[in-house]
């Protein structure tokens, strides 16, 4: 039998009409490719039609070939999407192997085609359904790897399905061929149609492995056909038109020749960048932004004024993920997380931009979640995310800022460097954000943003695991990121951020495990030093202003914490720690403003409505209290969702489920993260909390003693002020703890006065 195709002539043995493969009967023959023959087939067990596709013969001596089709084979057969043409079986019969497939009544997109470009209307709603058909495959790790009209079909009925899922593979990794063969060569080969080659992508064309990104250009090039009925990069031999690929700019040819939105135009163009990293990420993404679309001729971007997700926004909106360890050694997390941990705080620094917080940013780590559902839940426009990977002195840090709405990549890098040069990355990163989303930075800004940390690689090494660990919330990571601090500030002495980072760790650990006065001492000299070092240092202020609280310097602690919000009024922990101090001294309405604007900045954090709501009972105001609690359990809910086994937000959580009425829940909850952490102090104090809220006062006695009596922990001020403990005031056992607090206090009063 001969198949005349688009540039040639193709020859095929075809089967015999009646004639059976297994337990299907042929009864006809519906077309021919570069892979086979496909004939309509009769099922005689089941009693109905099925498409059987035949593999060619060219095939059959390549077992490693084949049992790759089989593997991928049944890989799709376990797909079920509306989109996807379903795979029923695989089988051999006569030394042929076939798929069993669904049988389609319609027309291929090619033969729709020739009829005529398509509305632009039509294209996109068909388009649509067939990306999310593409999502579907790329989320089981399935790459289609040829995605053109013909291996599209309109149903009699309208519908869209994709063909031949899994054994575009098959023709890549051809009969044994080289290991830089591509679909081109194979075509070529094999005297088959050359029609494949004009959707390839550039790294298809230069043998490169292809991922889900191919199947995005795929996709443009065959939207751009849908639209003008003429193929983008064709020319007139199979070299010029893998040319055309690799070096032809889309775009104005795009403009030019698609009658559409302009929206639509940066859709096609966005498929079509010549590197994978600057266009959609994925179909999804596609099927999103073509939604838009359909839903108005002009939909603005996320990026423009109008804001997005249905809020409108003054200013552009970012987020920054965790970026990517991609080092041999895998303990060099610290420096990927840490770095992307300072791009964060540099680009809070620029006032014209809204930064979402590490606590939010972080929460993703580690998930494979799509840009725009990350966007979503974080309510901003853009996302930047990256890599590192560090091989001794040499650094490589690749960054993309990605715009939510459609997946467009608006910025992106790569650096090869030394260690010497990660600031200088840094200053790059942040300056060249604030160009794509064109904020324009103030002198302050830009010498902030420039401003080096320190001179000394090791010691900001130091400070980078140190800041690791002092965002775990825990007594031993305290402990040692006091040590990093230490030596990161005896390595240079003039590093003004790892100052403050001892500071903090100092006082967390008084405040949250152990209330020893050399904690309280050493946080007070180390935000000092960091201080005299940088005057306006936002970090060092609040360093400071918490570090005086612990000794009741209240009025300077309140000074530092004024000076750190005029530095930069969105730092949510300056707002958060300030709220502490007013809340140790009784001042709960003044607390109550600082913790509000705390939760403002950082919704996604638990802690800050947690202690909101004991505000409000201060404040004997029940209405906000509620609301305040409920604020509470949704941020811990959102996070678990993301960090299951997060103690913190259990324990803050189960303390509000129980006030709001949620019993056994909230009793669960604080169980749950006394179970993970039986021996940090902080947790043993709040499930003494919610035992006390319940009225089971052995239980919270035996907890709070626990923290008091065995590992030294209690501020006083603050568990004098606690509502949560309202109900053991009365106890002998709770004023002996008290009392116990008032003589620890004394003697740490008179230690520090001796020195």
């Amino acid at each position: 039998m001969v198949l005349v195709g688009l540039k040639g002539t193709l020859t095929f043995m075809s089967i015999e009409t009646g004639q059976a493969l297994g337990p299907f009967e042929i009864v006809s023959l519906l077309g021919a490719g570069g892979m086979g023959e496909v004939y309509r087939a009769r099922d005689s067990r089941l009693g109905r039609d099925v498409a059987l596709k035949v593999i060619a013969e060219r095939f059959g001596e390549d077992e490693a070939a084949l049992e790759r089709f089989r593997r991928e084979g049944r890989a799709v057969a376990a797909l079920t999407h509306p989109n996807i043409r379903a795979i029923f079986d695989i089988g051999e019969s006569d030394g042929r192997t076939y798929a069993v497939m669904e049988l389609l009544e319609g027309q291929a997109l090619d033969e729709r085609i020739q009829a005529g470009a398509m509305d632009w209307r039509s294209a996109v709603s068909m388009m649509v359904p067939v990306c999310e058909g593409l999502a579907a495959a790329h989320s089981k790790g399935i790459v289609h790897r040829d995605i053109k009209p013909a291996n599209i079909f309109v149903t009699d009925d309208g519908h869209a399905k994709i063909l031949d899922f899994g054994i575009a593979r098959l023709t890549e990794a051809g009969s044994g061929g080289p290991s830089g063969e591509t679909l081109a060569t194979v075509a070529t080969q094999a005297g088959t149609s050359l029609g494949t080659v004009q959707y390839m992508s550039p790294e298809q064309v230069r043998g490169e492995r292809a991922d889900v990104r191919s199947d995005v250009f795929s996709v443009g090039c065959t939207l751009y056909e849908m639209l003008t009925q003429s193929r983008l990069f064709e020319r007139g031999s199979v070299a010029e038109t893998m040319a055309a690929i690799m070096n032809d700019e889309a775009l104005p040819e795009i403009e030019r020749r698609v009658n559409g939105p302009r929206e639509l135009q940066r859709i096609i163009a966005h498929c079509l960048e010549k590197s994978p990293v600057r266009r959609f990420q994925s179909a999804r993404d596609i099927a999103f932004a073509l939604q838009g679309v359909t839903e108005t001729d002009q939909t603005p971007s996320l990026g423009s004024k109008s804001g997005g997700f249905g809020t409108q926004k003054v200013n552009p909106s970012v987020a920054v993920l965790p970026f990517a360890n991609m080092s041999a050694d895998k303990e060099n997390e610290y420096f990927s997380d840490g770095l992307a941990e300072e791009l964060l705080n540099n680009l809070t620094k620029i006032h014209d931009l809204q930064v979402a917080s590490r606590t939010s940013s972080f929460a993703f780590k580690g998930r494979n979640e799509d840009i725009r559902t990350i966007a979503e839940r974080l309510n901003v426009q853009h996302i930047l995310e990256g890599s590192v990977r560090r091989a001794g002195n040499r650094l490589r840090v690749t960054a993309q800022l990605v715009n939510a709405a459609d997946g467009y990549h608006l910025w992106s890098e790569t650096y090869d460097r030394t260690m010497e040069d990660v600031f200088a990355v840094q200053d790059e990163i942040a300056q060249s954000i604030s160009k794509a989303l064109r904020v324009v930075l103030t002198e302050k800004e830009k010498d902030q943003l420039s401003r080096l940390p320190t001179n000394n690689i090791a010691a900001y090494d130091l400070y980078l695991k140190g800041r690791q660990l002092i965002s775990e919330w825990g007594g031993d990571g305290l402990r040692k990121a006091r040590r990093l601090f230490r030596r990161a500030t005896e390595l240079d002495e003039n590093f003004a951020l790892a100052f403050a980072g001892l500071a903090d760790a100092c006082s967390q650990l008084y405040i949250f495990c152990e209330s020893h006065p050399d904690y309280a001492r050493e946080a007070e000299e180390a935000s000092q030093k960091a201080l005299r070092l940088q005057p306006d240092l936002p970090e060092a202020h609040v360093s400071r202003g918490t570090a005086l609280a612990l000794t009741k310097q209240y009025e300077e602690s309140l000074r530092e914490f004024d000076l750190a919000v005029k530095s930069n009024p969105d730092h949510s922990e300056a707002h958060y720690y300030l709220g502490r101090s007013l809340f140790g001294q009784g001042k709960f309405e003044e607390a109550a403003r600082a913790f509000e604007r705390a939760c403002d900045l950082n919704p996604d954090d638990v802690q800050a409505p947690s202690v909101l709501a004991m505000c409000y009972e201060r404040m004997d105001d029940p209405q906000r209290t509620e609301i305040a609690r409920r604020r509470t359990v949704a941020a811990a809910e959102r996070y678990l969702e993301l960090v299951p086994d997060d103690p913190r937000a259990l324990y803050l959580a189960a303390i509000d489920l129980i006030a709001l009425g949620e019993t056994d829940k909230g009793l669960g909850w604080a169980e749950r993260a006394l179970a993970l952490k039986p021996n940090e102090q902080i947790v043993c104090y709040n499930v003494a909390c919610a035992h006390a809220t319940l009225g089971n006062t052995d239980r919270a006695i035996q907890l709070l003693e626990r923290t008091v009596l065995s590992a030294g922990y209690g501020v006083r001020e603050w568990i004098e002020k606690d509502p949560d403990l309202d109900s053991l005031r009365e106890d002998p056992r709770f004023i002996a703890l008290l009392k116990l607090l008032d003589d620890r206090e004394e003697m740490r009063r008179a230690q520090l006065e001796g020195e």
